[in-house]
């Protein structure tokens, strides 16, 4: 054999994927038929199928959906149930009591998420406050959490109503693209324009400069969502051996992403410097942190502002946009809703000569229910979890079984997407019912069953500006045009196996119909 070929870059990731590959699966099956045996947790007594349904995971052959749901439904009776989460044992909490200890309660045990990035191997994902553990993710919570106070969404409402209203008066001066528009992509301009001002005090129209490196960027920094064989196996071996990766690398973003976003930071960190510009935002905490001299306290530097910044870019570039699809497919879907929801808009304009205000938008309580049921039946993420930093006992899963003590570094993992379509919780829970949050309803929701955001101090940070941004956005879109379904709507949705969280098989389609004024 050529010596060449052995000392190259793709045959040594080969080897080492399937070196790692051969590791993984003695220690998978170890833990398959004994670890949650010994325990005395229930577990899938089929392990075999269980580690098969993983495999098929990877290969794209079920969906994340249909994964976790099988799991929770498997045991209907159970606190919690053992399973394996690549291949790594975890607890799948089912009860809203025992989530509620766990995410708020106790949750000095349960600090820490899973990272599956060493932030010294790729600081662009690594650093971000979702990520971080312990004390440092103490003072970067601290730190953030100022930006997304009632009063700073009041500050940049301003803003994303003017992004807005320019993305709908696109729309309406375009009729020719509102016959059947794919949602997705054009939310994800409108997400992009909205993040640009309001994080980095960048004008950017979406829609009419339809290359603009800050579009192109997010789409480069969302591919590594999808799954699939090489997706899978880039993942596994980054994590797996992080420093080997970065030698040869691989990373999960693109260097040209990684660069453009250090740069756009730093420039806008020289220019506010220079200039005395002062916006109280999220680069503006963040640029006050990194001025000071704190022995105390992890020194702050610009590759931590820069992972900030990048993960709350991606969250609205991806997650968000994703919602706004949601909610208005449900709206085409159910003209009914559509009609009332208008209804509410309209009478909310006419107060106020025709503008949506900020303590308007906060008033509209039928829009707060369409987009609470929106969450509720598309959450954002299918699951999330924590990690065991202190030891600790959870309760017998259910009668016959004895109180399981976890380890620190265990993992919990709580199964959102499956809580959510609980008949137990949500009855008929394919039915897009928004009086399920009205005044009269909502209380009759049990507590921690409805977590579209997590929830305890690990809660998502960002979950107001999403709220915001999608509600004014409807509003608008609301004012101007009627959403109807197209021939390429598909209902009910097929979720797509190639990806992570929720994403419909074919896109997001509907019709936007110019109303009469």
């Amino acid at each position: 054999m050529d010596s060449s070929l052995l000392s190259s870059p793709f045959t040594l990731l080969l080897i080492t994927l399937i070196v790692i590959g051969i590791l993984k699966v003695i220690v998978v099956m170890y833990n398959l038929y004994v670890f949650w045996k010994n325990k005395g947790v229930p577990y899938l007594p089929n392990s075999l199928s269980c580690f098969i349904m993983d495999c098929k995971i990877y290969l794209a052959r079920i969906s994340f959906v249909d994964y976790f749901q099988y799991i929770y439904d498997y045991f209907p009776n159970a606190k919690y149930i053992g399973v394996l989460d690549s291949g790594t044992p975890a607890v799948l909490l089912r009860d809203p009591e025992l989530i509620k200890d766990v995410m708020v309660k106790d949750f000095e045990h349960f600090l820490d998420r899973r990272t599956f990035v060493d932030e010294d191997m790729e600081p662009l994902f690594g650093k971000n406050v979702s990520a971080l553990r312990g004390d440092r993710w103490r003072e970067m919570r601290t730190i953030l959490s100022p930006s997304f106070t009632a009063s700073k969404m009041k500050f940049m409402f301003d803003l994303i109503s003017k992004c807005s209203k320019d993305f709908v008066d696109y729309l309406d001066n375009h009729p020719e693209i509102c016959q059947a528009i794919e949602t997705k992509g054009a939310f994800r301009r409108y997400a992009n324009d909205v993040i640009a001002t309001a994080a980095f005090g960048i004008s950017v129209n979406s829609m009419k400069d339809r290359d603009n490196e800050f579009y192109v960027r997010g789409v480069e920094a969302t591919k590594f969502s999808s799954v699939g064989l090489l997706s899978m196996a880039k993942f596994i071996f980054i994590r797996e051996c992080p420093k080997l990766a970065k030698w040869m690398g691989i990373t999960f973003f693109p260097p040209t992403t990684s660069k453009f976003f250090k740069t756009i930071v730093a420039e806008t960190i020289k220019a506010r410097e220079e200039q005395g510009i002062v916006r109280p935002d999220m680069i503006h905490l963040l640029m006050q942190a990194l001025d000071k001299n704190d022995a105390s306290v992890h020194k702050m530097t610009l590759d931590d502002i820069v992972s900030q910044a990048f993960i709350f870019f991606l969250a609205g570039f991806d997650t968000t946009s994703s919602l706004m699809c949601f909610a208005i497919h449900e709206l085409a879907i159910n003209q009914d809703v559509q009609n009332r929801l208008r209804e509410e808009v309209q009478h909310y304009l006419a107060k106020e000569n025709g503008e949506i205000s900020y303590d308007l938008l906060s008033q509209m309580s039928y829009m707060d229910m369409v987009i609470s049921e929106a969450l509720r039946k598309y959450p954002p993420a299918i699951t999330v979890d924590r990690v065991c930093t202190k030891r600790y006992e959870l309760p017998p899963s259910q009668p016959g079984y004895k109180n399981v003590i976890l380890e620190p570094n265990s993992v919990l993992t709580f199964p959102i997407y499956a809580l959510h379509r609980d008949p137990k919780y949500f009855p008929n829970p394919d039915k897009f019912d928004p009086e399920r949050f009205s005044e009269e309803n909502k209380d009759n929701i049990v507590p921690y069953s409805y977590l579209p955001f997590g929830h305890g101090p690990r809660k998502c940070i960002g979950n107001r500006f999403a709220l915001m941004e999608t509600k004014i956005l409807i509003a608008h879109l609301l004012q101007k045009f009627t959403l109807k379904t197209t021939e390429k709507t598909v209902e009910p949705i097929v979720f797509d196996k190639n990806e992570f969280n929720l994403q419909p098989v074919g896109g997001f389609w509907v019709s936007l119909e110019k109303r009469e004024k």
